[in-house]
């Protein structure tokens, strides 16, 4: 059997020894610098761990930073203020009937230079479709983007905001005050768009797409794009020049068509040959001077009557048939060909029956 060894407690002087022993190694603490009597491979270790220490904290703040940063590109993304790069064939740039008419060859021109030397500063905005994206703002940009692409490299994508859940009616919107407060639309343009959008169904009617297209204008603006509207419904497959129309002539036109004069303007425009435009304003002057004068009526306070348009509709023989319909009144349009009279007659003999 083993003989048990007895313990006995150190006295004072093995205790301080102990202790000095202790003090001559490294600390536990990798951040307390090693003593200066710590053996090399002590301080080494010393420093590999309060490195790795630092290092830590630095890898947390950078995965903060890089967190917070994709929070922000998130909000961004779902707000369409990010900028993607889009190839110039995927963006379909017929999405919208485009308001504007004409582009000026020469701001093109100094669009395209711009563009080449210090790239495009503002880029287009887009939305999403089934085979790719549709054009809502930006179609001078594109356009300066699609010549350059023909003859330079660097030009096959352009910067777009992606913008999401836009609908048609907000689209156009955006389209027209973007133009408006880049360039103004001419008067004519203006009535185009609203009847253009209004025979397209994204609102219920001329005077419902005037409201919302041009909500931000006075009210005097917007009376004066429902008489350019008008004009364009009753004469713009006939003018050449609808752009060079000031307002004074624009809102006599209107005066006239609402009065019964369509069918002498027309009978004056068709056929015409005209150099330029001053000849068409010549022209459409003297057929207004030729019409019988229209008692002038005061002007009824609030909003403008209601009317609905019907969607134009495509003949097989040739000509676009549509209609207007208000509380009162039903309006039926025939443009792009001709009827003799025995040929109305035959047709307002099939209404009659109808209605009898």
């Amino acid at each position: 059997m083993a003989k048990r060894r007895r313990l006995s407690a150190p006295d004072a002087s093995e205790i301080e020894a102990i202790e000095e022993g202790f003090a001559a190694k490294p600390g536990i603490n990798p951040f307390d610098p090693a003593p200066a009597s710590a053996p090399p491979i002590a301080k080494v270790s010393a420093e590999a761990a309060q490195l790795h220490g630092m290092t830590a904290v630095a890898d947390r703040v950078e995965m903060a930073r890089d967190k917070a940063d994709a929070e922000r590109w998130r909000a961004a993304d779902a707000a369409g203020d990010t900028v993607l790069r889009i190839p110039l064939a995927e963006i379909d740039r017929d999405y919208l009937r485009r308001d504007r008419m004409q582009i000026d060859e020469g701001e093109l021109e100094e669009l395209i230079s711009s563009v080449r030397t210090n790239g495009l500063r503002s880029p287009v905005e887009v939305i999403a479709l089934d085979d790719g994206y549709g054009l809502v703002s930006g179609f001078r940009r594109l356009e300066a983007y699609a010549r350059l692409n023909r003859t330079e490299g660097g030009f096959a994508e352009i910067p777009a905001f992606l913008r999401g859940g836009a609908d048609s009616a907000g689209a156009y919107v955006a389209m027209i005050e973007e133009n408006e407060l880049r360039a103004n639309l001419s008067p004519y343009e203006r009535g185009r768009i609203a009847v253009l959008v209004a025979g397209q169904g994204v609102f219920a009617s001329v005077e419902a797409a005037v409201e919302a297209l041009f909500g931000a204008a006075s009210k005097a603006k917007r009376s004066k794009v429902r008489s350019f509207a008008a004009v364009h419904e009753g004469l713009g497959d006939l003018l050449r020049f609808p752009n060079a129309l000031s307002e004074k002539t624009g809102l006599k036109l209107a005066v006239a068509l609402r009065s019964g004069g369509q069918g002498a303007l027309r009978a004056a425009l068709a056929g015409a040959e005209l150099e330029d435009e001053r000849a068409e304003v010549r022209l459409l002057e003297s057929a207004l001077a030729g019409l019988e004068p229209v008692a002038e009526t005061k002007p009824r306070g609030g909003r403008p009557r209601q009317v609905t348009r019907l969607a134009a509709r495509r003949l097989h023989s040739g000509g676009d048939l549509s209609a207007e319909v208000a509380p009162t009144a039903v309006r039926i349009d025939l443009k792009g060909r001709s009827l003799d009279p025995d040929q109305v007659e035959a047709l307002l003999a099939l209404i009659q029956e109808r209605l009898d």
